[in-house]
């Protein structure tokens, strides 16, 4: 039922009840990179083994089409198979309960909803939704409010709302939106990427004893999120760290906060190398330290030369940690 279609009461659209759906559990997500074969077509064989090797790290899920896979070079039927993939390759490693979140942002409400329809019926648990933005000038804040709801309302799985200005013009959900729409059955959580940790701790406070979601959208402010009880992190870094990633969660619940703030520092400086290359950085460090990646899709390429080598060496001593880690494991 779309708010359109649905009935309203004194200007209340009356929502149908939520897919059944377990809340999503604290931890690290990983927003997947998308892989390609030398044709330029979807690599199925990378996309499985890359699902399944971290599925192995402690992780809480994996999320598809985020802003590291490469979304907007993606056709619908890619997206379809990369979900497919995906979901086949975390229940061939008995790991059928992780959650697996697609990312189904379009500009258009239309749009929107047909992706979350087709990441439903390839396998997605949840659906990642950015807010329109192409025509951000002529978009009201509850034209904003009601592109969601619109899509909660219609989506076969849960929605969560990703805010990510960077990625959409500058446009910015404050958190009085996002506490507004945390009231919708079907909206179940929230990505920051935004970084604004004041924003973060205002919704966390705002749905505290309910089963909305607040997660940081960067593994450098990990520690920041949890002390203001976020429920974890969405992050790329974890592509190439996971167990270093995980272990900062671990420590700091364990109580262990000087580990933790000392591991935040090492997360957080190949963070940084991840953030300035973006998922560039990201692929490039997957196929120097891991043998696998490939290239992304034109028009973005790998930097060449010494300028490669110095943004691969800025992960070095974040991947000297998860060497250690994945030994002792």
């Amino acid at each position: 039922m779309t708010a359109s279609a649905g009935a309203k009461k004194n200007g209340t659209t009356n929502h149908s009840s939520p897919p059944s759906s377990t809340p999503l559990n604290e931890g690290i997500y990983v927003p997947t990179v998308a892989f390609f074969t030398p044709e330029d077509t979807v690599d199925i064989i990378t996309t499985q083994a890359h699902a399944a090797r971290l599925a192995k790290t402690g992780i809480a899920g994996l999320v598809t089409h985020g802003s590291n896979g490469e979304a907007v070079h993606l056709d619908r039927a890619e997206r379809q198979a990369i979900t497919k993939a995906t979901r086949s390759a975390l229940d061939a490693s008995g790991k059928p309960h992780l959650p697996l979140i697609a990312g189904c942002g379009a500009q258009s409400t239309r749009e929107t909803i047909i992706l979350c329809k087709e990441a439903a019926a390839s396998g997605a648990s949840h659906a990642l939704v950015l807010a329109p933005a192409y025509y951000g000038g002529l978009l009201t804040t509850a034209l904003i409010l009601e592109h969601f709801r619109a899509v909660a309302d219609a989506s076969p799985i849960p929605v969560l709302i990703y805010n990510f200005p960077a990625a959409c013009s500058g446009l910015d959900i404050n958190s009085d939106s996002i506490l507004a729409l945390s009231k919708h059955p079907n909206i179940v959580g929230v990505k920051l990427t935004c970084g604004n940790t004041g924003k973060l701790a205002r919704v966390v406070a705002g749905t505290k004893g309910t089963s909305f979601r607040t997660f940081g959208g960067s593994v450098d402010f990990t520690i920041q999120t949890l002390a203001v009880d976020g429920h974890g992190i969405i992050g790329g870094t974890a592509n190439i760290a996971p167990r270093a990633c995980v272990r900062v969660m671990q420590l700091w619940a364990d109580g262990r906060q000087e580990e933790a703030r000392g591991l935040q520092e090492i997360v957080a400086r190949g963070d940084w190398a991840a953030i300035k290359g973006g998922f560039v950085s990201v692929k490039a460090a997957l196929q120097r330290y891991y043998g696998y990646g490939g290239n992304p899709r034109k028009p973005c390429a790998f930097l060449e030369g010494k300028a490669l080598e110095s943004q691969l060496a800025e992960f070095s001593e974040l991947l000297d940690v998860e060497r250690k880690l994945e030994g002792s494991s």
